[in-house]
């Protein structure tokens, strides 16, 4: 049991994965780093067909992307993803090539 801002929690802590780098690519590819020091890729595309991320088909938008405390966002902070998400979601360079 561990416990945050008076708030207890039932287990072990876990590690907060944040996304510490970022870099466009071909296709809406993202090439992410992590505060792991892991280097992965991750497809925005299928979440294109979402409501909230269609402002993202636009290659200018979606070129647009900052990162934002631990993880990636578009529109000023309106769009974006979590880094837990985008972590377990992405591929690993090396099994990418």
């Amino acid at each position: 049991m561990y416990e945050i801002d008076g708030v207890l929690y039932a287990g072990k802590p876990a590690n907060m994965i944040k996304v510490t780098g970022v870099k466009i690519l071909q296709n809406y590819q993202l090439l992410l780093t992590f505060s792991t020091g892991e280097r992965k890729l991750y497809d925005v595309s299928p979440l294109l067909v979402l409501p909230v991320f269609q402002s993202l088909k636009d290659v200018s938008v979606f070129e647009d992307v900052q990162l934002d405390f631990d993880t990636v966002s578009w529109c000023n902070g309106d769009v974006d993803i979590a880094p837990e998400t985008l972590y377990q979601d992405s591929v690993d360079i090396s099994e990418a090539i």
